[in-house]
């Protein structure tokens, strides 16, 4: 099982939902819904090596794939997903989640 960490407002994750849907291989973890989903996201950023160039960036992370090894990744495609590429984004920079 692949988790996806997601939020409702990103336009990103919105597509990898949609591409997800009724796909047991992935189990979606909204950080928008519940607390409890936002610090256990949290915790993972803060603490994976995977999300240094993320934090120095001043992005959030999502949406961001965890495989069943623990592996953390953004790559759509590591995980058989279609990356959507609309220019839409949900930073204030413009520049990307």
């Amino acid at each position: 099982m692949i988790k996806v960490y997601v939020m409702e407002t990103c336009p990103d994750c919105t597509h990898v939902k949609e591409q997800a849907k009724g796909d047991n291989r992935f189990t979606l973890i909204d950080i928008g819904a519940h607390v409890r989903n936002l610090k256990e996201f949290l915790r993972l950023r803060d603490t994976h090596p995977a999300f240094a160039d993320i934090r120095a960036k001043g992005k959030v992370g999502i949406p961001c794939f965890v495989t069943e090894e623990g592996n953390v990744t953004f790559d759509w495609e590591e995980v058989a997903l279609t990356p959507v590429n609309q220019g839409a984004s949900c930073s204030l920079d413009g520049k990307g989640c």
